[in-house]
């Protein structure tokens, strides 16, 4: 080796170890936190305004919070929700299936009912069934005011509105499940119903319960139109209370709240539906 190649080496820089990594530094978002900070300060602005606002009259919402009218009328309105959603979805997947059915007649008389029930609005709809002795006097030999009250007529109008949307939503989620699946299921010799209960239904039902979750805070939300064919409910319960005391804001605060609860509660709910069928698909959170 000679003398200049030792050099070299002697100079050379010794590495004793791994190559150093250099060091990532986030990037500084001043933007995004000048933003967060501004909206929490009118966040706190609109909620101490809310609190200190004398015209709410917060100790008159307490006394009607639980009153015996105001828990009739949301007893009503969780049972007439529940009634529609079970009706609604009923006749929607009947709906569906007829729509994915073969048969040109049953996919032109779904597609019909749902484009006619998804173009009238929800309160028409209620008053032509409200007013519908008018043009059906009697049914049956029984008067029509006497077979359809305003509960019963809340009960039709809410259900067929409710079955033009729950029907697309089944169709939807039967449509995303892989036709390869059925096929395989159909080689193993799957009776159509254990195809249906095993294979379809199970990953269909991922598709279905997010819009059908969100049909159902929408109907119980939706519920409070009934008020207008005086249905005793829960938002004609605190107008009856303001009717005689006057107190239209604390009252309406009270119908406000309860609707908030119940959506809350109908909200984590869904959210543990969604979880339980996301099951396996790496998706549950």
């Amino acid at each position: 080796m000679s003398s200049d190649t030792l050099a070299q080496a002697s100079t050379a820089p010794e590495i004793s170890g791994p190559a150093a990594v250099p060091r990532i530094v986030p990037q500084r978002r001043y933007g995004q936190w000048t933003a967060a900070a501004v909206v929490l300060v009118l966040l706190g602005l609109a909620l101490t305004s809310v609190v200190r606002n004398q015209a709410f009259q917060w100790g008159v919402v307490a006394e009607y919070f639980t009153t015996g009218s105001v828990l009739r009328g949301l007893w009503l309105t969780l049972w007439l929700t529940a009634v529609v959603m079970v009706l609604g979805f009923a006749l929607g997947t009947l709906l569906a299936a007829f729509r994915l059915s073969a048969n040109p007649v049953l996919r032109a008389v779904s597609s019909g009912y749902v484009w006619l029930f998804r173009s009238i609005p929800i309160l028409v709809q209620l008053l032509l069934w409200f007013n519908i002795g008018a043009l059906y006097p009697t049914v049956l030999g029984v008067k029509t005011v006497d077979l359809l009250g305003p509960v019963a007529v809340a009960i039709v109008g809410l259900t067929l509105h409710e079955a033009a949307y729950a029907a697309e939503v089944v169709r939807g989620g039967i449509l995303s499940v892989d036709r390869g699946q059925i096929e395989a299921a159909q080689a193993l010799g799957l009776s159509r119903w254990r195809r249906w209960r095993r294979i379809v239904l199970p990953q269909a039902m991922r598709s279905i319960v997010p819009p059908a979750g969100n049909m159902l805070i929408g109907t119980l939300k939706g519920t409070s139109i009934v008020s207008v064919i005086a249905v005793n409910d829960l938002l004609f319960s605190a107008q009856l209370i303001y009717h005689r005391t006057y107190q239209v804001i604390p009252l309406l605060m009270v119908a406000t709240l309860w609707y908030a609860v119940v959506t809350s509660v109908l909200g984590i709910g869904q959210h543990y539906v969604e979880k339980y069928y996301a099951r396996g698909t790496g998706t549950a959170r």
